[in-house]
């Protein structure tokens, strides 16, 4: 069958999707029996429970018509055998072959790309084991205790997500620090933390002329050559993640180089060498591999066409549902668990900067809404944050709750008869409760209205398979959204035109009166 690519609004289902054009009540349907069979498993060790979102069974049945015409899983299938998806760069979207192949074999210049990722890790690997055992040591003889990687948006936010929720899961080999920040009080935090004789940094940066992250690498150079340490030679204490093209590549100023290309994504690189040497170094080479098999559980899952047994596709479509039929423009992802502190900040990234556009793959623009606002943080924290809004405000925010039933530490104290995991986890059902029924008082600043609906993600335990099925769902998820509205999810224009008067102003050629006013107020020479 031949692909269709057209606009969300050129579909003959989405006509009939709009006929439920108001939250229906679905409290009084949240029963226990809806709680136990709305609940689909998506990989990893995962379950989807969408008991308490807004669709009713006929929205369910319109949505998979929807998915159907805009033939969501035929597109996901030509993407995974190497078609150029990504039409603003003509480039291939390989993410996924990272971590296993799924479609046909894709060969670039005689070079089968599967088999050129599992050779980086293998490398990896190798040099990771060789790091861990102290034959590559520093350039003053001492064994490599931390690494540092520098690098900036998808090549710090992943991976840091990743590697803080897997710290207190696994004995780690080696401490992890990152910078990303180009302002200089980031890299001097971090620099002040850590002994340069024992410190390998990584510097990530696909073409290997990133501005922020070279000006980093520059400023720790600066700062270990003030230290006068007898005999260290900076070039024994970096690695580079790039692009075999780049100045970094096989360059006399690093140690080793590991590869990525043109068809991975920035925010999609965690399972890549952007996340790989970090995380190998860090963790170990077997959590690696633990990461790279639970995200190809759900990649797989993933291919499914019913939406009530994919996972994934239900997500997808329910965002879908809430964005385009309830209008409803937020979305709060909700971990109960603090080891996922910055993985909401990961999914900021990950679906702002893939759905976040106004035209469509060819150009034009769209007459819907897209992409959502996405924010979130952890567990019961928010409880006594932001959750004022979220129970009594005049916005209605879809939210998505991560938890899982036992902790990572697997140790824990009874307080008043509980211990703090049933604490924990009592907190995330009644906030799914609370959300979704509400509470009538005739106290008005005591009235909860309800009608706030939710779904979860939850597993056993959070460990590598479990987080990486996480993020290899919540990357289906947005690719899926992204075909419904007809959008290239694999391209970010809108980072660039920043960088472009940034650099103006830098090199002197600006000639707007007001940047050149905003910049000298902020003392830019």
């Amino acid at each position: 069958m031949a692909l269709e690519w057209k606009n969300l609004d050129e579909t003959d289902a989405y006509p009939r999707l709009r006929q439920t054009d108001t939250l229906v009540s679905f409290a009084d349907d949240l029963s226990e029996n809806r709680v136990r069979s709305w609940d689909i498993p998506t990989g990893a060790g995962l379950n989807f429970n969408f008991a308490a979102s807004s669709v009713t069974e006929t929205d369910l049945k319109r949505l998979q018509v929807l998915a159907d015409e805009q033939q969501v899983i035929e597109k996901y299938t030509t993407l995974l055998s190497g078609e150029r998806i990504n039409t603003g760069e003509d480039r291939r979207v390989l993410h996924h072959l990272t971590r296993g192949q799924l479609g046909e074999d894709v060969v670039e210049n005689g070079t089968n790309l599967r088999e050129f990722y599992q050779e980086q890790n293998r490398r990896i690997s190798d040099f990771g084991a060789k790091i861990h055992a102290g034959t590559i040591t520093g350039s003053t003889g001492r064994k490599f205790d931390t690494v540092v990687q520098i690098g900036i948006g998808g090549s710090d936010l992943g991976p840091r997500a990743l590697y803080l929720a897997l710290k207190s899961a696994y004995t780690p080999k080696m401490k992890a620090l990152f910078i990303s920040n180009v302002d200089p009080d980031d890299a001097a935090e971090v620099i002040s933390q850590v002994n340069p004789e024992t410190t390998l940094f990584i510097i990530v940066s696909k073409s290997g002329t990133t501005q922020e992250t070279l000006a980093n690498r520059d400023l720790i150079l600066e700062k270990v050559k003030s230290s006068g340490i007898a005999g260290y030679d900076p070039s024994k204490h970096l690695v580079a993640v790039t692009s075999k093209t780049s100045p970094l590549a096989d360059s006399d100023s690093v140690l080793d180089s590991f590869y990525i290309d043109d068809y991975i994504g920035g925010r999609y690189s965690s399972t890549s060498a952007v996340g790989g040497v970090v995380l190998t170094l860090a963790l170990g080479a077997d959590v690696f591999t633990s990461l790279l098999s639970g995200a190809h559980q759900v990649d797989k899952a993933s291919l499914e066409p019913d939406i009530r047994k994919n996972a994934v596709l239900l997500d997808a479509m329910i965002g879908i549902f809430n964005r385009n039929v309830l209008g409803l423009p937020c979305t709060a992802v909700l971990p109960y668990s603090q080891a996922l502190s910055r993985f909401p900040a990961h999914l900021q990234q990950l679906d702002m900067e893939s759905n976040g556009k106004s035209v469509n793959r060819s150009g034009k623009e769209v007459a819907y809404q897209t992409g959502p606002i996405v924010f979130g943080e952890p567990g019961t924290n928010g409880q006594h944050s932001f959750y004022q809004l979220l129970h009594q405000g005049t916005d209605i925010v879809p939210l998505q709750f991560v938890g899982f039933r036992k902790s990572q530490a697997g140790e824990d104290v009874v307080t008043d008869g509980s211990t703090s995991q049933s604490k924990l986890n009592a907190n995330l059902a009644a906030q799914i409760i609370a959300f979704a029924k509400g509470s009538k008082n005739e106290n008005p600043n005591k009235n909860f209205m309800g009608m706030r609906p939710s779904t979860l993600l939850y597993g056993e335990r959070l460990d590598a398979a479990a987080l990486s099925g996480l993020l290899a769902h919540f990357e289906n998820k947005v690719m899926f959204q992204g075909f419904c509205w007809n959008l290239n999810s694999f391209d970010q224009e809108g980072v660039q035109l920043g960088k472009i008067l940034a650099k103006s102003v830098l090199d002197g050629s600006t000639d707007d009166g007001a940047l050149k006013a905003y910049s000298a107020i902020l003392g830019v020479d």
